[in-house]
């Protein structure tokens, strides 16, 4: 057995531009896991946000989600785990940021099952197609608890905010850029690999045992944690600077291109 874990994000990875898993692809999936291999889901989408596309594709696994935060059973719709952002230490954040930046507009993760995701003013989605947002003022995002903060900026590249929120709160929160338009605000540590790792010990996998497959910046620390990180050819440089192998785009089946090679004939 190559890997006994195979790890893969959801955008710009996993799914096609058209939001879809790829007849091949889901059956280099079932290849893979046939042959012993486990398939977990690492993505930056909430366990609400991701639960549309695990019910598409038949996903009933333990995923992780919320960009390490959840770790989250989609057959039972369960949370398994879930970690919350300090919100004081997030308007402090936010306060220094801007203080640097100019104003932001930002959005709120609210945690939960059944949390929204609160858009404030300003704010617009630019990924996903019918992901659910909830319009309110500035003043009401922090009201109750979250998982993270979203930032955008009128004037910076999300390369640009990113770097700019590391260096103006870095030691109050984590920031990242998760895709275009969403450079996200985390409990400080927090990332896809520590809620990997947190998901891998229920299954029993190691690090060692681990392939995972990735297209962002957010997915650099699961890259450094997993044995063998396998980049998109559509991934962000600082992804692909990192990345142990490159496979082919998320529209050309890049992770059954891997998979079918590692796992034919097991």
């Amino acid at each position: 057995m190559p890997y006994r874990l195979v790890a893969t994000d959801l955008d710009g990875t996993l799914l096609t531009s058209a939001e879809t898993v790829s007849e091949r692809t889901r059956a280099a999936l079932a290849t893979a896991t046939g042959a012993g291999a486990l398939h977990i889901v690492v993505t930056g989408r909430s366990a609400v946000w991701a639960r549309p596309v695990f019910d598409e594709i038949g996903y009933t696994g333990i995923a992780v989600c919320g960009q390490g935060a959840q770790v989250y059973d989609a057959g039972a719709h369960k949370l398994l785990t879930s970690l919350t952002l300090d919100r004081r230490l997030a308007a402090l954040a936010i306060e220094k940021i801007e203080a640097e930046t100019g104003p932001l507009a930002v959005a709120a993760n609210q945690d939960g099952l059944d949390g929204q995701v609160l858009a404030g003013p300003g704010y617009e989605l630019l990924i996903g197609s019918d992901l659910p947002v909830v319009r309110v003022e500035r003043g009401e995002l922090l009201a109750s608890p979250v998982s993270k903060l979203y930032i955008q900026h009128p004037g910076l590249t999300d390369d640009a905010l990113a770097e700019a929120a590391r260096s103006a709160a870095g030691g109050l929160v984590g920031a990242v850029m998760a895709g275009a338009g969403v450079v996200e605000l985390l409990p400080l540590g927090l990332s896809k690999a520590t809620g990997l790792a947190v998901a891998a010990r229920r299954l029993g996998v190691r690090a060692a045992d681990t392939i995972a497959f990735g297209d962002m910046p957010n997915d650099v620390p699961m890259f450094g944690w997993a044995a063998h990180g396998v980049a998109m050819a559509n991934a962000h440089e600082e992804l692909l600077a990192v990345a142990d192998e490159v496979t082919a785009g998320n529209d050309e089946d890049g992770v059954a291109v891997v998979l079918e090679r590692l796992f034919a004939g097991r």
